[in-house]
């Protein structure tokens, strides 16, 4: 068969295709060295038509049009984006990660050489991760970059936001040019500071013209340390970019329904979209959707999961009930086969008891106890006798309503769903965390405490404790559930003191306040860091029993203490003064009394001589009787033979350095033990340091340096990350803790205080001089030491020796032992009395 065309016919084809503009496009030409361009046509088959449109001068290279409109290369003119669509103009924006978009490169490097200094293997697998709304860094050791290069036109800027939550990642952002070479920016510009859990900061950065090269960079520092928080980035957008000469649709589950968009809107909870949609179709009865989503889905039959329990607030009459209520947004069909019912109201019962400090109204509300009053929560508020001052505080142990001073939110990174819900509910004699909207929420409670004030017998003392939080809580969970506990400190930054994973048991933890500010003190549980769409963790469960808070400035009184008074020859006889630092409030007399010679006062306890407490063998109390220490004197008597040491050598502090160790990864990081063994009048000379959080926390100003995790003890412990191989500037320094900040005393003896020195992990001693074991004890919990820590230090005299000697410890050390054993082999000078 054959067919023959009419070349005239062939001809008019084309031409009627170029009037639909069909088969060619426009593009500009690159600008020339004072900033034009040309206009030409591109065919869209290369030798279809040849009747091309006449070359025509461009836009200036400079020209942009407005967000939500794009250039039509026809008319050279901007036209508006049409609804369904967006543009940002002379921008782009990137806030879809379901896959890591065309143009960003994930790079993953290792920065120290295997053992032969070839370059490690172990970091490739190692990646940014697309989390649906956000991505996600790495949590390992590795090196890992996202990149995106682009050229602008002009002129322009890049801004994202982001979650940093983690001190232990770096996260830095910055710049290269085209020859790799890297701009100019500010410490603030280039390492970005931190955030809290769950919070988005946004940080934005200046552009020049030409080729970006954007970097975002984060490396782990994970020595002995807790699964690190990874750091999460959405929104990405660079303005300054060439036009754009097309909008584009908004994705699926989005909408804009106005022309001239500058971007798209998520379609509400119940709706769905297609792509390009101008407005959100509405779900059948039967199907449900969440916010954003592109499908309705099938309601499924409730189930237990799908409700909670409250308690109701007290009535009138004192009562309260259990109800229950269906976990918002429903997305369960309660009328169909299989599906369960909500429990009926339980009965009605007495209401708990006000909380310590306050008193119950004829209407059966708590209120405050007015200052100078105290109650126990049960009785009428009274006076504080004479001679005695309120305790103020706070003391949380009956939830039947939420404290005025405490409030609760819920929050989910990846979506808006629970925004309004409560995240903790009252039960009576707890508060529990609540459902939530989906299992990976933070549910938050927050308590705020305007200040401290000590009591005014203990004004005059010296120590560093202002006020102490203590909590009793549990987990309960089935999933990687995790618990924090964190604090902000004069509205400034808000940092992770504690946290724990999994299911845990009913146990107390402290924290201590070492200055005197406003602070705000936060618990935020999370079921699971995985993103499902089906609840399968809603039972998984934190549940806080009590929190106490001591010294609170206007706080309320449960109890009255004993105070100092003024002499009756006074103008203000019997008014509460404060104590002299070591001294304590007689009993009969009620005047403050000096602590006799060695003993110390433990804690705020002061009155009676019996808060007097002795020092323990070998030691002496610095001047305000605050602590026990070493002179560097030691005396022991034995067979009638009395042997006085001399350890003035020991006085200055020296270090223990163990290691290298390797992490999985083959990161190489050492212990570091800084040790003040005697002398400095008692104070705790040995200080450990942190200086990862540095860089991060410059924009706390001049009082951030009052929260730099410094920490002064007889004994403590850095871990280094050596400068070498990893591409920082300085060696680092993080997880520094006391392992000693009581010295309980020292003795040839190898017991004290229920601590054992151990003596079969060190060589015999052949020496007729017998070993001095000197005992510390640190109140500070870890993850593995929840009662603290404790520490022996064995001092072996060799009088031959001419050096100061050196600290070892046992081969066999595992240094997340809660207690750690150091010998110091050294000169020091005997004489027989």
């Amino acid at each position: 068969l054959s067919v023959i065309l009419d070349v005239g016919c062939l001809v008019r084809l084309c031409s009627l295709l170029d009037s639909f503009g069909t088969d060619y496009y426009y593009e500009y030409t690159e600008c020339d060295s004072v900033g034009s361009r040309w206009r030409v046509a591109i065919p869209r088959i290369l030798g279809t038509c040849s009747a091309l449109p006449t070359p025509t001068r461009g836009t200036d290279c400079s020209f942009s049009c407005a967000a939500g409109e794009f250039l039509e290369m026809s008319a050279q003119q901007c036209t508006t984006c049409a609804a369904g669509s967006y543009s940002l103009g002379s921008g782009v924006r990137f806030d879809q990660w379901d896959t890591i978009p065309a143009g960003f490169t994930s790079l993953a490097t290792y920065m120290d050489p295997g053992p032969s200094g070839e370059e490690s293997q172990a970091c490739n697998s190692s990646s940014w991760t697309p989390q649906g709304v956000y991505l996600e860094s790495s949590r390992d050791e590795c090196t890992v970059s996202l990149v995106y290069a682009v050229h602008l036109e002009q002129q322009g800027s890049v801004s994202f936001s982001y979650q940093y939550p983690d001190n232990n990642i770096f996260f830095e952002f910055y710049v290269q040019n085209e020859q790799c070479q890297e701009m100019a920016q500010t410490d603030d510009q280039k390492w970005i500071k931190l955030t809290t859990n769950g919070e988005w900061d946004t940080h934005t950065v200046n552009l020049k013209s030409g080729t970006n090269i954007l970097y975002w960079r984060t490396t782990g520092i994970l020595v002995g340390g807790k699964m690190v928080k990874p750091v999460l980035l959405r929104n990405i957008q660079i303005e300054g970019v060439a036009y754009t000469s097309e909008c584009f649709p908004c994705r699926p589950g989005w909408f804009s329904s106005s022309p001239g968009s500058s971007s798209c809107q998520p379609c509400p909870r119940n709706t769905s979209s297609h792509k390009g949609a101008a407005s959100c179709t509405p779900c059948p009865d039967t199907q449900y959707s969440h916010e954003g989503w592109s499908q309705c889905k099938e309601r499924p039959p409730c189930s237990e999961k799908d409700y909670f329990q409250i308690h109701t607030a007290c009535d009138s009459e004192g009562k309260t009930q259990v109800m229950y209520r269906w976990v918002e947004p429903r997305i369960c069909e309660e009328n169909v086969t299989g599906a369960v019912a909500l429990p009926p109201t339980g009965e009605r019962e007495a209401c708990p008891p006000c909380n310590p400090g306050y008193y119950n109204t004829d209407d059966s509300t708590c209120f405050p106890c007015p200052p100078g009053t105290h109650s126990d929560g049960t009785s009428v508020c009274e006076e504080c006798p004479a001679g005695t001052e309120p305790v103020l505080g706070y003391e949380y142990k009956w939830w039947n309503v939420l404290p005025s001073n405490m409030k609760t939110s819920c929050f989910n990174v990846g979506n808006s769903k629970c925004d309004d819900m409560n995240g903790w509910e009252v039960a009576g004699d707890h508060i529990r965390s609540g459902a939530g909207g989906s299992d990976n929420d933070y549910l938050i409670l927050n308590l705020h405490v305007p200040g401290f004030k000590l009591p005014t017998s203990l004004a005059g003392m010296t120590g560093t404790e202002f006020g102490r939080i203590t909590f009793v809580f549990e987990t309960i969970c089935s999933a990687d559930c995790e618990l924090y506990f964190m604090m902000d400190v004069n509205r400034k930054s808000t940092t992770v003191v504690e946290s724990w994973e999994g299911s845990k048991e009913r146990q107390s933890y402290t924290h201590i306040m070492t200055r005197n500010a406003s602070v705000s003190y936060t618990w935020a549980f999370q079921r699971t860091n995985q993103a499902q769409d089906v609840r399968r963790y809603i039972s998984d469960v934190v549940i806080l029993y009590s929190v106490s808070v001591t010294n609170v400035q206007d706080g309320v009184a449960s109890a009255c203490r004993a105070c100092a008074l003024l002499s009756q020859s006074s103008q203000r006889p019997g008014s509460c003064i404060p104590c002299p630092a070591g001294f304590y409030i007689d009993r009969d007399t009620n005047r403050c009394q000096e602590c006799p010679p060695n003993t110390y006062l433990s804690g705020h306890h002061t009155y009676g001589e019996d808060a007097c407490l002795p020092c323990g063998p070998g030691s002496k109390s610095n001047k305000e009787h605050s602590r026990c220490y070493s002179d560097c004197s030691f005396s022991q008597t034995e067979h009638n033979r009395t042997l006085t040491f001399d350890l003035s050598s020991l006085s200055p502090v020296a270090s223990l350095t163990i290691g290298p160790s390797f992490t999985s990864k083959g990161t190489k990081y050492l212990h570091v033990f800084n040790v003040s063994l005697c002398g400095h009048q008692g104070k705790m000379a040995a200080v450990c340091t942190d200086n990862v959080t540095d860089i991060a926390n410059k924009d706390m100003g001049s009082d951030s340096t009052q929260f730099v995790n410094s920490v002064d003890s007889f004994i403590c412990q850095s871990t280094i990350i050596p400068a070498d191989g990893r591409g920082f500037r300085m060696a680092l320094a993080s997880q520094s803790i006391s392992l000693a900040d009581t010295f309980l005393g020292a003795t040839v003896d190898s017991d004290l205080d229920g601590i054992n020195a151990r003596p079969e992990l060190f060589s015999d001693n052949s020496k007729t001089i017998p070993d001095i074991n000197f005992f510390y004890r640190s109140t500070q919990a870890t993850g593995s030491c929840q009662r603290g820590r404790s520490a022996v230090m064995t001092i072996r005299c060799n009088p031959e020796k001419t050096d100061r000697g050196k600290l070892t410890v046992p081969r066999y050390t595992h240094l997340s032992d809660c207690l750690l054993n150091i010998t110091c082999l050294t000169v020091c000078s005997t004489s027989p009395v």
